[in-house]
This record gives C-alpha cells, structure tokens and sequence, in this order.
C-alpha cells in the first residue's frame, strides 16, 4: 500500500471507532451479543470504505509519479489522462503542458546544435580551403624563390668567369 492510502485510511477508520465508541458508551446496557457482530461488520466495511477511498486518491497520484519519473529518460511524448474532475486532473494537464515544453525546448536545442555544427563544419571546410591555397601559394613561391636562387647562382658564376676574363684581359 502506498503512503497515501495510510494518510487517507487511518483517520477514516479513526474517526469511525471514536464514533462507534461513543454509541457503545452512550448504549453500553442495551447491547445485546448480536450488537457486537454488527459493530464488527461495521468497523470491516469502513477499513474497506477507507482502503477503497485512499486507493482511489493514490491510483491517479502513482501515474502521475510514473509519468514524472519517465522525464528523466526524456520519454516526454507520454501523456497523462486521468479523468477524476479535480486537482489530480488539473494537475496532470500542468504536466502535461510542462513535459509538451519541455519536448519543445530540447527540440529546439538539438535543431540548433545540429545548425551550430553544419555552421562549424562550413566555415571548417572555409577555413580548411583557404589553408589548402595558402600552403599551395607558399609551395609556389618556394619553388620560384628556388629558381631565382639558382639563376642569382647562375649569373653569380658567369659574373666571376666574366670578372677573371677581364682580369686576365687587363693584364
């Protein structure tokens, strides 16, 4: 049994002996043993009563708690009914209105994590190209500067054959 049938049932069936005791006092010299048999009866039919009333306040309250566990494995799709016209029912459309925003909101935060990463991997592959081409244009000019250092070699060697020429011209 749940904790709120207790809550319900102990001062139904309270209530009911203090009643009964009362009666007994009040007519305790014109009992007779068939009294007893009803008495008894009574107090079995009002623990009844009383067990039937907590069940039905605890039966919409454990679906509700159900339902509200099932928030932690982000099963947001499931929907409460309970039909009791009362707080229970008012109180399963708030969550049911809280878990239908809450679906919402982390909709959102996926469609705009998976925008932020298409967004991320663009500008990635942007920013990828542009290195691409840089190191391309690094490589180039290496290879220019290459045979512009062979050819500063080149003229280099033909200055000093050229400088040796007109040395042993001047001579």
């Amino acid at each position: 049994m749940s904790k709120i049938i207790y809550k319900v049932l102990f001062p139904i069936l309270l209530a009911s002996l203090f009643a009964i005791a009362i009666f007994i006092a009040i007519d305790y010299d014109q009992l007779r043993p068939e009294s007893y048999i009803v008495l008894f009866l009574v107090v079995i039919t009002i623990f009844f009563f009383g067990y039937a009333t907590g069940e039905r306040f605890a039966s919409p309250l454990r679906n509700l708690i159900e339902k509200a566990n099932n928030i932690n494995t982000e099963n947001l799709g499931q929907k409460i009914y309970i039909d009791t016209r009362d707080e229970m029912e008012e109180l399963a459309e708030i969550y049911n209105k809280l878990a239908e925003k809450l679906k919402e909101s982390l909709d959102k935060e996926k469609a705009a994590e998976g925008s932020i990463d298409i967004k991320v991997r663009a500008k990635t592959q942007s920013l990828e190209e542009t290195i691409s081409a840089l190191e391309q244009k690094v490589q180039n000019r290496t290879i220019e500067l290459e045979k512009n250092l062979k050819e500063i070699e080149a003229l280099k060697m033909q200055l000093k054959a050229k400088d040796t020429e007109l040395s042993e011209f001047k001579k």
